[in-house]
């Protein structure tokens, strides 16, 4: 999967949490960027990560995040180790 991919799955994913079909995941999105994006659909977008990309993440790995960039960087990065 290219990280192309990986952002156009995130896309859905935000865009389903926060319905709302204009959101796009971008590296620099955060969630100061998404009115929506608080504590409770941020667990939801990170649940909905580990079940379409077929990971899981632990907490320290979560809190380190600043924004999509960094949570679609971690993704790929845990995609390749799983392939291992």
């Amino acid at each position: 999967m290219s990280p192309e991919n990986t952002y156009e799955i995130l896309t859905g994913i935000l865009r389903d949490v926060f319905d709302n079909p204009h959101v796009v995941a971008t590296p620099s999105l955060s969630a100061k960027d998404v009115p929506e994006w608080d504590s409770f659909n941020h667990i939801n977008v990170v649940a909905a990560a580990e079940v379409r990309f077929g990971i899981k993440f632990r907490t320290s790995e979560i809190e380190g995040l600043r924004n999509v960039g960094d949570f679609a960087a971690l993704i790929e990065h845990k995609r390749k180790a799983a392939q291992r």
